[in-house]
């Protein structure tokens, strides 16, 4: 059996038996699995009374090039690869660490689009 949080073995090895069952703000969120298309923004709250947005679906990114230190919004003409998942790609799933291609290249994302609510890139060198 897996649970979110809490380990199920002891560090001796050991199985631990649950006390209660999951409490309501125990349990995980439904994932954002951003992709392309027209912006779509979900506001979510969280413990503690914020707010968190999920960006469902998204078609510009703001691509930062190392080598100029300049910053730019672009769009984003489709993924490339995804590390977090293979299948991501056919999907357009947008994840942290997503390959992405642009109109002035190809872009590492580098921040979580279904937790902050945006797209940020650093330009990949030499693929202009």
């Amino acid at each position: 059996m897996k649970f979110q949080g809490k380990s199920v073995r002891k560090y001796t090895g050991g199985r631990l038996i649950r006390q209660r069952g999951k409490k309501k703000y125990e349990l995980g969120g439904e994932q954002a699995n951003t992709h392309l298309g027209e912006p779509i923004r979900k506001t979510v709250k969280t413990l503690g009374g914020k707010l968190k947005v999920r960006l469902l679906r998204a078609q510009t990114a703001v691509v930062t090039d190392p080598a100029t230190k300049t910053s730019k919004t672009v769009k984003i003409e489709t993924v490339t690869g995804n590390p977090a998942n293979t299948h991501y790609v056919r999907r357009n799933i947008v994840t942290k660490g997503s390959i992405i291609k642009t109109e002035i290249g190809s872009a590492r994302v580098t921040n979580r689009p279904g937790q902050e609510g945006s797209i940020n890139a650093v330009l990949i060198p030499g693929t202009a």
